[in-house]
This record gives structure tokens, C-alpha cells and sequence, in this order.
């Protein structure tokens, strides 16, 4: 196997396809410069689509849109909340909850159960074509929630536009008894770890550079 060519990361043209804040932020903590550009695709749920194929389709999906403009490594994702266990076509996927009483309906079935966060990953390099994709999942761990707690919770923090209707990164962990994964950004929506592996793959180093 030939080795990989190092390439400085001054150098690399990264993109984010995403408007999400809190990938932005994530992505920020590695250093990098980068650009955002939004896709704008059809995230509808295909019948039969367990939330794992989802969220691997809209990712490249994604990708692939912005490669339509950009040119560079495309970093894109996507993620699912669901009831299940995240691999299963039946599994419920809880979406935006956009109101107050739909939030505290979502909260009410995750109290005292164990929520999966399904999370892809995409990595798409326009000047070779080479594009590569994970799904990572994230479980968390409700406490049993009086209605009193969730309703108080929502008040504080408002997370009606988002999944689940919680915010993990503040007030939402002290919804949590535990949390079980292998990155606590894929919690958040980016899995770092596999981003810089990635990378690598395609000669970047992040830690090459000073």
C-alpha cells in the first residue's frame, strides 16, 4: 500500500455543509479553518428506512450538494433522535418538538428510558471523488422525570428546535443518569473522533502543523 501523502492544513479547502450553531462550534474546537455552506436537500424518512440508513443517505446526500459549488473536503452530517434502538425501520424517530406541549410529550416518553442518537458522518473530497461515511450511535440514559421537572425544564431552557427536545451541551444534562458512547460530540451532532481519522485518510494532519 502506497503511503499517504501529508498535506499541510494550511492548504486544505474545508467546507461544513451545515447550518447547525452547535456543528459550527464543534468543528471550531479542532482549530481548522473552514467555510459553511448549507445544503438544501429533501430529509424526508423513505418508507421502510431504518433511522440508521437515514441519517447515512442525508449525509452524502448533503455532501454531494455542496460539491455542486465547492470544491475541497466536504464535511457533512446528520442526526436522529429515536426510541429505539436506532436500527430498526420501525423505530420512532423523535423530530423537532417546535411547541411546548409537544416537548413535554417527547420528555414524558423518554423519562426513565434510553434514548439512542443515530449520527452519520460524511467526508467527501471533490478533486479525488473519494468519499467516506459512518453512523455512529450515542445513548442516553433518562432519569425517571416528574411532570413538575420536564415542565420546569422547558421553561428554563426552550428547546423547542431540537430533536428530542433537549439541549445536551447546558441545561439538558440534568435530564441524563448516564451516557454511553464512544465520543461525547457525537452527542452534540459531530463525531470528531472518526472526523479526524477521516482526515487523516486523506493526508491531513491536524496536529502536523504548530
Amino acid at each position: 500500500m502506497n503511503p499517504i501523502l501529508q498535506i499541510p492544513v494550511s492548504l486544505v479547502s474545508l467546507i461544513l455543509a451545515s447550518s447547525s450553531p452547535f456543528r459550527k462550534e464543534l468543528l471550531t474546537k479542532l482549530g481548522l479553518e473552514f467555510s459553511i455552506q448549507a445544503p438544501d436537500i429533501d430529509e424526508s424518512r423513505a418508507d421502510s428506512e431504518t433511522p440508521e440508513q437515514l441519517v447515512y443517505r442525508l449525509a452524502e446526500e448533503k455532501a454531494h450538494e455542496v460539491a455542486k459549488t465547492q470544491n475541497g473536503l466536504i464535511i457533512a452530517s446528520d442526526q436522529v433522535a429515536t426510541l429505539g434502538s436506532g436500527a430498526q425501520a420501525g423505530d420512532e424517530i423523535l423530530t423537532k418538538p417546535h411547541t411546548h406541549e409537544n416537548a413535554i410529550k417527547q420528555l414524558q416518553q423518554s423519562s426513565g428510558n434510553t434514548l439512542t442518537l443515530v449520527t452519520s458522518l460524511t467526508l467527501l473530497n471533490t478533486n479525488s471523488g473519494n468519499i467516506q461515511t459512518i453512523v455512529e450511535p450515542f445513548k442516553v440514559v433518562f432519569k425517571t422525570l416528574s411532570t413538575q421537572q420536564i415542565d420546569n425544564y422547558l421553561k428554563k431552557e426552550q428547546p423547542y428546535n431540537c430533536a428530542g427536545s433537549f439541549k445536551s451541551e447546558a441545561l439538558g444534562i440534568s435530564l441524563f443518569e448516564r451516557l454511553e458512547g464512544n465520543d461525547p460530540n457525537t452527542l452534540i451532532g459531530l463525531p470528531l473522533i472518526q472526523l479526524i481519522k477521516m482526515l487523516e485518510n486523506e493526508g491531513v494532519d491536524i496536529l502536523e502543523s504548530p
